[in-house]
């Protein structure tokens, strides 16, 4: 059986072994897999949408790992502030009422990254100061 994990750009399909009575088994292995073909197609899905700013990719990277979302499905949260949200950990204590007020769903991966655009040009890289450790020797690279 092949389980298909759809994004909003790319469908990618990853093998998922059938057991007895046609259910899905679901062990780590498999959970694992599929993990990782979810961060390849999100980070694929990143470097597309921020081919004209790399730098915003790097971020993504640094502040995600390439994630939108966790295991289970649920959108991911930072660790060290839960408001921080999606593969552009942008956070909602600071940003949900000016992204819902612009027609943005930051638990959307397609609004969450066009709402970390539109702080890029509005705020240059300061609101992902604090992983600027990670992501900083970029800014000679790539500029």
């Amino acid at each position: 059986m092949i389980l298909a994990i759809l994004t909003a750009a790319t469908v990618s399909a990853v093998d998922v072994p059938v057991i007895a009575h046609g259910s899905i088994a679901v062990d780590q292995k498999a959970a694992m897999i599929r993990q990782i073909g979810l961060t390849k197609d999100t980070e694929a899905i990143v470097r597309h949408y921020f081919k004209d700013i790399p730098l915003m990719a790097e971020v993504a990277r640094c502040e995600s790992t390439f994630r939108h979302h966790n295991e289970d499905g649920s959108v991911l949260v930072g660790r060290v502030d839960p408001a921080d949200t999606g593969v552009m950990q942008i956070n909602k204590r600071y940003h949900e009422e000016d992204a819902i007020a612009m027609g943005f769903n930051l638990d959307d991966i397609n609004d969450n990254m066009a709402f970390a655009r539109n702080l890029y040009e509005r705020q240059g890289v300061q609101p992902w100061s604090a992983s600027m450790p990670c992501w900083g020797g970029s800014l000679a690279a790539n500029y």
